[in-house]
């Protein structure tokens, strides 16, 4: 089985459960209580998403880096 690397988004809602993403596989959302429960979560998903991915539709990105901006209105 070969590994691939994937760019994992991680945020925390205003109830405290860490949110997961994979930007580069469609729908590949999880969630959990702490990051590592989250992690376990998405690892589960992600198998499920490229197990039924149509490879053509998934993106080619990679990641480059975050930045945060102010707007002033």
């Amino acid at each position: 089985m070969k590994n691939t690397s994937y760019t994992i988004y991680i945020e925390q809602d205003e109830d405290g459960m860490f949110i997961g993403s994979i930007p580069s596989v469609p729908s590949c959302y999880a969630d959990g209580k702490t990051q590592k429960e989250m992690l376990k979560n998405l690892e589960q998903v992600l198998k499920l998403c490229l197990r039924n991915a149509d490879v053509k539709s998934m993106s080619k990105t990679r990641f480059v880096g975050i930045q945060n901006v102010e707007i002033y209105a």
